[in-house]
């Protein structure tokens, strides 16, 4: 009866649509194509670039190209250090994801009359798996086999090897995001059989899962129900954007799992500079929201491409590409040093509890990611969208683990009066939570709040939704006058009726030193709704106002210099913006919700600027 509703389902809804079900990766491929722009449009803009030149002569800035690289042995891949793992790893070198256990989900490259054949297994002859013992979970069915997607994937998670060698880059020291931790490595269809079918959680702290498939089903909504009642913490990668015909996939658009996903590396031959230098997320590369029913996805972003172990030599490391299977390992290891951490320390214990603890640690991770050039709630638009809480391509921004570190170590508070960076796992048992925050020098600061929770799933198969056990949540923050309460007024407020996701990231008021988070029911009012206690994370944070003069907001291209090719990106996504108004177009340099000629204008006065990373030969 399993094997028939197994097979009957799953077969039925994944395997015919397979093009969607696929890896995300060729890992022979390492470069976006740029081949979008047309030839007409190219000749026109280069006409109307000489004759701009008339009046614009002199570019406004030019900053010297680096000629060649360091040649001391630097840490691989660099893509870590961009995500600030490596830092982290300098502020506490005993976080290397020791005492962490991870279940990755890896799926095998071969089917014969739709069944796996257990090439699932990454190489681990590999010289950064030396010493590793990774714990398989398959089918006794065919011999196991080698997939060159787990390897790399396992390598960029889990990889150490210290005499590591690329012919270009010469040598180098291999590390992993979490080195230390150990792993169980499960074939997909013995994790459904197994564990999903059955209810039963893996015996991990993370669950890790670098594929999807575009469908909801009931092995997804399994996940999302696992995730739930056992508070289990579950990453995947989103997809790989329109260049793949790939919507935000499942599991990661689940509304219970952190969706990952990814920011190109920069375009450029050199092929240090690639891998040590990140643009930003692109929808042709990654796939973006919303979802079928209109919830914020992906939740954040990581870098993805990186030097990873090749499965053909032991002591071979060659370029990913920009895929978000590679971005999800990076998030996955991230949340890893933080499980470590709050582990040793008692004081952080809540936020690793089964009780709401993967809901803090999403509430962490949203809440420290940096914003990227174009951040904007929902899509493009002039005003603040409060019903829509994150931004569709970038979720909440991309993985900054050295502030998701500091938010952690700020401890947990309760409501009331609060530090001004800290988080909370608890209950709303009662019409709203309180907590107080004081800004003693509130002039060019911005505060970022964020607030998770899951939903709720039936605990058997086919897993269905549970509506009637979800909350609406609303979260609000308020400037208040401690002389005047008349003068106290809604700062601004994040409140979705879909997702289980809310952020305020706004400037403080220069003339308010007190605030008030207020976490609250959405739908109290309504009649006959008597909701029932809700477990939250929530975490906030104080910071600087961001000065960002980001290359990319002009280098639409990530080339590394704003010419022509960018001028005629910013024309293409002008047109399109009047034709397709609800698309997910860059170009609104000047952030007024709409890409005109004012953004053009701005361009043009940034042409001839060029990166640092950006060699003679790109």
């Amino acid at each position: 009866m399993l094997k028939r509703l197994y097979h009957g389902n799953l077969m039925g809804n994944l395997l015919e649509k397979r093009p969607y079900f696929c890896y995300y990766i060729d890992v022979s491929t390492c470069f976006r194509n740029n081949g979008m722009i047309q030839s007409d449009k190219k000749i026109l803009v280069s006409g109307l670039m000489a004759c701009i030149a008339l009046f614009f002569p002199y570019p406004l800035a030019a900053a010297g190209g680096v000629e060649g690289q360091p040649t001391e042995k630097i840490l691989q891949p660099q893509g870590l250090n961009y995500a600030g793992i490596y830092q982290l790893r300098q502020l506490d070198s005993s976080l290397t994801g020791s005492g962490v256990k991870f279940a990755l989900i890896c799926r095998s490259i071969t089917y014969i009359d739709g069944e796996p054949q257990n090439d699932y297994r990454p190489s681990t002859e590999h010289n950064c798996f030396a010493g590793k013992q990774f714990n398989f979970n398959d089918q006794a069915g065919p011999s196991a086999g080698i997939s060159p997607h787990s390897t790399a994937v396992c390598s960029i998670l889990l990889g150490e090897d210290p005499n590591a060698f690329n012919r270009q880059l010469g040598r180098f020291y291999y590390q992993g995001a979490v080195p230390a931790a150990t792993a169980d490595i499960y074939e997909f269809w013995y994790f459904l059989t197994n564990n999903v079918f059955a209810g039963s959680p893996p015996d991990a702290d993370i669950i890790t899962a670098s594929f999807g498939s575009q469908f909801e089903d009931w092995w997804t909504r399994g996940i999302d129900s696992m995730a739930e009642r056992y508070g289990l913490i579950v990453v995947a990668g989103i997809g790989n954007g329109s260049d793949a015909y790939a919507p935000p996939l499942y599991p990661a658009a689940g509304t219970n799992v952190i969706g990952v996903g990814v920011v190109d590396s920069v375009d450029t031959e050199n092929l240090a500079a690639s891998l040590a230098n990140f643009s930003l997320a692109y929808p042709e590369h990654s796939s973006f929201g919303p979802t079928a029913d209109g919830r914020c996805k992906p939740d954040i972003l990581a870098p993805g491409n990186f030097l990873a172990a090749d499965d053909n030599e032991p002591n071979r490391y060659e370029p990913t590409g920009n895929w978000s299977s590679f971005s999800t390992p990076v998030v996955a290891g991230a949340i890893g040093l933080l499980v470590q951490k709050a582990r040793e320390d008692p004081n952080l214990s809540l936020a690793v509890s089964p009780e709401g603890g993967n809901c803090v640690m999403k509430a962490i991770l949203l809440n420290s990611a940096t914003k990227l050039p174009y951040w904007h709630k929902g899509r493009l638009e002039k005003d603040d969208d409060h019903q829509v809480p994150l931004d569709y391509i970038q979720g909440a921004g991309m993985l900054n683990a050295v502030s998701a570190y500091e938010h952690l170590i700020a401890g947990p508070n309760k409501p009331g009066e609060v530090s001004t960076t800290g988080w909370d796992n608890n209950l709303l048992d009662k019409a709203e939570n309180v907590y107080q925050i004081t800004i003693t020098e509130p002039n060019d600061k911005l505060v970022t709040v964020t607030a998770v929770w899951n939903k709720h799933y039936n605990s058997t198969y086919p897993f269905e939704s549970a509506p009637e056990k979800d909350a609406n949540l609303r979260l609000e923050l308020w400037a208040i006058d401690a002389n005047d309460p008349d003068n106290d007024y809604l700062l601004d407020y994040s409140d979705s009726n879909v997702d289980n996701v809310e952020h305020i990231y706004v400037a403080a008021d220069a003339n308010y030193t007190n605030y008030e988070i207020v976490i609250s029911y959405s739908d109290i009012d309504e009649p006959n709704r008597i909701p029932a206690a809700q477990r939250y994370g929530l975490a906030w944070n104080l910071s600087e106002k961001q000065t960002d003069e980001s290359i990319f907001w002009y280098d639409l291209n990530a080339d590394g210099i704003v010419n022509d090719l960018d001028f005629t990106i910013l024309l293409n996504n002008l047109l399109n913006s009047t034709k397709s108004p609800g698309g997910y177009l860059l170009g609104d340099i000047n952030t007024d919700g709409v890409i005109d000629v004012n953004d053009v204008e701005i361009l043009l006065d940034h042409r001839n600027l060029k990166a640092d990373w950006r060699t003679k030969d790109k």
